[in-house]
């Protein structure tokens, strides 16, 4: 670029633009106080505000250079070239302008306005994140195309770009084409969705988002797994929310031979009929079964099967039952047995006596 278009540059309009992004930021620095001292700070409708003049503060900036500098000749200067068609620092500025109020427009439908049609129709959390992730990347998309078209770029001349990013996918880029595909697939088909409990190599932990390229998965120890999303469509995943949320759980108890193993059985389903009144979540039906499992080393070995309804209580009721198995059975006096071995030491009493007579 040449330095002759920037030499007559007056310091009025620099301390004008100056001047101007100073009183923006005032302004910003003043709302927001006054927003914080106003709404309490966990309230939702502070955090929109918020964004909202921080939103407004940049665009303004934008918008102030474009009309104050409209008819100076460095804001139509080319900076470079795209085919037959000068790219300026106007275009630049107006592109810019269209895709940030497109992504703001796609986050005030997915906090503000989706989440009335959401309770409306009582959809699931997964449904929710498909619809918000699919309306977000529409937006987006269809913003990149104005600001193409309205920079003056033919879109028909992008079709070259394409054949070489082709290439570039089908050599260096398989993988994050392959993670985005299947990201793609996630939400559509919804082998997995955002809320699922899974279980992944032994780990389980709830599905909290699936992203263009990867699926974030929060652990029962409240760490977080970024697992790519072809890996879900590649390997076997325990999906315990899958279709039907219904979980069975399984007691596994041992007792000492020689017990009256109808009484066990009855204790067992008395037990389960308990759980059933005092949490919601352990079902009557399909009904609690005790399963004698069979004859062990040290103990008769039985299984009591009760079914819940939410897969996320697993481990806290699984823990109260057998709080109530253990109480149940020592007020009943039912012995719970533990491994135990036996040692017989055997010896030859005839080499020992001459051995003692030898010595004396």
């Amino acid at each position: 670029m040449n330095t002759y278009v920037f030499e007559d540059w007056p310091w009025e309009d620099i301390l004008w633009v100056m001047g101007f992004i100073a009183a923006l930021f005032l302004f910003r620095w003043l709302s927001a106080w006054v927003i914080r001292h106003l709404i309490p700070e966990k309230d939702r409708v502070q955090k929109v505000s918020l964004s909202l003049i921080n939103w407004l503060v940049f665009n303004g900036v934008l918008l102030f250079i474009i009309l104050y500098f409209s008819n100076s000749d460095w804001l139509f200067y080319p900076i470079f070239t795209i085919g037959q068609v000068n790219i300026t620092l106007f275009l630049i500025i107006i592109a810019v302008l269209i895709i940030t109020f497109s992504y703001r427009l796609s986050n005030t439908l997915n906090r503000h306005l989706l989440p009335f049609f959401f309770e409306r129709h009582n959809l699931d959390k997964g449904i929710q994140f498909t619809l918000e992730r699919v309306i977000h990347y529409i937006i987006m998309l269809v913003a990149v195309l104005v600001s193409l078209t309205t920079v003056g770029i033919d879109l028909s001349a992008l079709t070259v770009f394409a054949g070489v990013l082709g290439v570039g996918i089908g050599f260096g880029m398989q993988n994050i084409a392959s993670n985005f595909i299947s990201g793609l697939i996630l939400l559509f088909e919804r082998p997995i969705k955002v809320g699922d409990r899974v279980l992944i190599d032994d780990v389980v932990g709830d599905v909290e988002k699936i992203s263009m390229r990867a699926t974030i998965v929060r652990t029962l120890e409240n760490e977080h797994i970024i697992i790519p999303n072809s890996y879900f469509l590649e390997e076997k995943v325990v999906n315990r929310s899958f279709a039907d949320s219904r979980l069975r759980l399984t007691i596994p108890i041992g007792v000492a031979y020689g017990t009256d193993v109808q009484k066990v059985k009855e204790i067992l389903l008395k037990i389960a009929d308990t759980a059933n009144q005092e949490n919601s979540f352990v079902l009557d039906s399909p009904q609690p079964y005790v399963n004698f499992q069979g004859f062990g080393d040290s103990s008769l070995d039985f299984e009591l099967f009760v079914w819940i309804s939410n897969p996320k209580e697993v481990i806290r009721i699984k823990s109260e039952l057998n709080f109530h198995v253990y109480e149940q059975l020592n007020k009943h006096g039912i012995e719970i047995p533990f491994p135990q071995r036996d040692l017989h030491i055997k010896s030859d009493h005839t080499s020992l006596l001459n051995k003692h007579r030898n010595d004396q």
